[in-house]
């Protein structure tokens, strides 16, 4: 009997030790495919969709398009017949538009050929091709006095990078946005009629310029009978103040376009026509100055000249439009309590219904009859693939599995849910992911992770930070403090001239109430955050002695040398309550104020390309904790802005975490050695 036992014990340890699943390392992290959004084609029966895949010894980014039945079957890869292929949409007949090397192509299913459309040396961005066939509606970056000359733009190119004098001059503000210097080119409007075989400059706007990042989406859009050419632009002059944009409408062929959106002096944009040809439904503010004012879906009618607004009363802000078949109703995503869920509203009754329960929709496209969603989401353990979704059955169906393999052999970690009474007894909601190998009778270091935005959410969708440090030991805490959309516009609106007071409340509940767990360490407990979330572990750094070690990335130190360096003024204007001059704010809620408090180690992160918070913010940091004696490390990303590169830099990212978490906090050493990554250019 004993000796049956004993086998029967084996057995089952055997299995339990065959079926366990390898932890979540970076090495894993770069396995995960990211499959991007579906791009449905016009008679319904294909779907477009590109996927993404890095090699991480060479530190290359690989990404194919691929086009499949609506059911998943017959994958053909496009990136075959056309290499480098990447942003597919369709036409109106069902051929396929890519760009390749900043030129469009099309490639017809029916000869099986490529036919390059395009040859414009300045490169072709953001294409949109109208549904006669005949013009094509792009953005370029262009010397003013060379117009679409394609030998003058790249004689001066040539001229400019190799001359003896290398210097930028500004005569006014936004001379440089995110990354880049703007230079002597402006970011124009192109019109290119394919038939005669001629470009036209229809518009130069910084507001067109791809890394123009307020309010996102198409800034220009074709009507249905190709006669007409919306576009975004604004009359601001100085647009580094200012976040009032607006919609023109330009007859092909007229050099007159008109402004229907001149009465809103805050931001209009992502213009998109009805079927029919009548209405263009667009997103809104209401507040000049206020980034984060919540999008409203708007309605403008053509033939009326007047606008309405549709979603006044669904009190949270929109995304990603697009008109129903029949020209009744919009659908649009909206971040509501930690997902992106897919909604319509009807335009004339002006009821909002949510089509999808609680997911985090990436991007999706909506079948002819209604019936169907094609969609892309994603969970904290599951990463992104494509589904379809029957509206009225309710029923998700799988089609695309490309991390399938992955997930059955890596221990990808679910998140579990709770809220906590935060600033002025509100609820704030908090996910939690637990390590791997986890068990209830242990305790666990604890890693809390506060979002930037400030006004932004996290979800429940995949992201590394969720599974590369909860595989290494650590249960790792995201939740949505005050400032974050998701929860009501007044919610959102808190922390505006507010920034080290409510959220700061909300982040020490939180962690208040993560301490007590039965499985949580409160002796071996950190903190890490990226912009706003560097800046609140600045902040935190002088209020509170509660975390062993803090992780701050791309934070705000100083915020009077903060507004005088930044390129988006609008943002430190109206969340700090004006200019340093005027605004008391500036010294309330600066933590290089409060250095007498100063205690707690700190790695430092940024970028040196980083215009929207100046990678000098974090020098001063470094240089005040490396004077008080306070251990410290500064990383600085020679080759990066805002956000480090997915595949050259964040191994190095999250491996100077996970050793920075190892000595304060005592999870798994991390797999590398920074120093050494850098010098023997580890990862490439």
């Amino acid at each position: 009997m004993k000796n049956k036992t004993l086998f029967l014990l084996l057995v089952i340890f055997s299995i339990s030790l065959y079926g366990q699943k390898k932890p979540f390392t970076i090495e894993e992290f770069y396995k995960v495919k990211t499959v991007g959004s579906p791009v449905l084609s016009n008679s319904g029966e294909r779907i477009a969709y590109s996927v993404t895949e890095y090699d991480l010894p060479t530190a290359k980014t690989i990404s194919t398009v691929y086009v499949m039945n609506k059911n998943g079957s017959s994958l053909e890869s496009i990136s075959d017949k056309l290499p480098g292929a990447y942003s597919p949409f369709w036409s109106v007949n069902d051929e396929l538009f890519l760009l390749s090397k900043g030129q469009l192509y099309k490639y017809s299913f029916d000869t099986d050929k490529v036919e390059q459309l395009t040859d414009f040396y300045p490169g072709v961005s953001a294409p949109v091709v109208s549904n006669d066939g005949r013009y094509i509606a792009f953005t370029a970056d262009l010397f003013p006095e060379c117009g679409t000359d394609n030998d003058c733009n790249k004689k001066l190119d040539e001229s400019s990078t190799n001359g003896p004098v290398q210097a930028y001059i500004a005569d006014k503000q936004m001379y440089r946005h995110w990354t880049e210097y703007k230079g002597e080119k402006e970011t124009y409007l192109i019109l290119y009629d394919m038939v005669e075989k001629k470009y036209e400059t229809i518009t130069s706007s910084d507001v067109l310029s791809g890394t123009y990042m307020l309010g996102g989406g198409p800034k220009y859009a074709f009507s249905p009978d190709s006669r007409i050419l919306a576009y975004v632009s604004t009359p601001e002059k100085n647009i580094a103040a200012s976040t009032n944009t607006d919609i023109y409408l330009l007859p092909i062929g007229s050099k007159e376009a008109v402004n229907i959106t001149f009465a809103n002096n805050a931001w209009d944009g992502t213009p998109v026509f009805s079927p029919d040809g009548k209405y263009i439904a667009y997103r809104t503010h209401t507040i000049p100055g206020y980034e984060a004012d919540r999008f409203r879906v708007a309605v403008y009618d053509i033939k009326a000249l007047q606008s309405q607004t549709l979603t006044e009363a669904f009190d949270y802000t929109t995304s990603d439009l697009s008109w129903s078949p029949d020209s009744k109703s919009i659908y649009f995503t909206a971040n509501v309590q930690g997902y992106n869920p897919v909604f319509k509203v009807d335009a004339v009754s002006k009821v909002v219904t949510k089509i999808t329960d609680d997911k985090a929709v990436r991007g999706y496209q909506i079948s002819k009859d209604q019936q169907t969603l094609f969609l892309n989401f994603s969970s904290v353990d599951k990463p992104g693939e494509i589904y379809s979704y029957s509206v009225n059955g309710g029923v998700y169906s799988q089609i695309t599995f490309y991390n399938k393999k992955l997930a059955e052999e890596v221990d990808i970690r679910p998140a579990e849910q709770m809220w906590v009474d935060g600033a002025d007894g509100v609820p704030v909601h908090v996910f939690i992911v637990k390590p791997h190998d986890f068990q209830e009778y242990k305790k666990y270091p604890l890693v809390v992770n506060v979002h930037g935005g400030p006004q932004m959410q996290w979800m429940d969708s995949f992201r590394g930070d969720w599974q590369v440090y909860p595989g290494s030991g650590y249960v790792v805490v995201f939740f949505n403090p005050h400032g974050s959309t998701g929860y009501g516009s007044k919610f959102t609106e808190a922390i505006s001239k507010d920034w080290g007071g409510k959220v700061y409340e909300d982040v020490m509940k939180v962690t208040e109430a993560l301490e007590k767990l039965p499985y949580v360490d409160s002796e071996r407990m950190g903190a890490m955050g990226w912009s706003y979330g560097g800046y609140m572990m600045n902040w935190l750094q002088g209020h509170t002695n509660k975390f062993k070690c803090l992780a701050s990335m791309m934070g705000v130190y100083d915020l009077e040398s903060m507004w005088g360096a930044t390129e988006e003024l609008w943002f430190v204007n109206w969340d700090v309550g004006g200019q340093p001059w005027n605004s008391e704010l500036y010294a309330k809620y600066s933590p290089s104020n409060y250095v007498q408090n100063f205690s707690t180690p700190t790695l430092i992160i940024t970028g040196e390309k980083d215009y929207r918070v100046p990678y000098t913010q974090s020098l001063q940091y470094f240089t005040t904790l490396q004077t008080l004696g306070i251990d410290s490390r500064l990383i600085v990303f020679k080759n990066d802005g805002h956000w480090p590169n997915s595949i050259k830099s964040m191994p190095l990212y999250y491996n100077a975490h996970l050793e920075w978490f190892h000595k304060y906090l005592g999870g798994k050493p991390a797999p590398y050695n920074s120093n050494e990554m850098v010098k023997n250019n580890i990862f490439k």
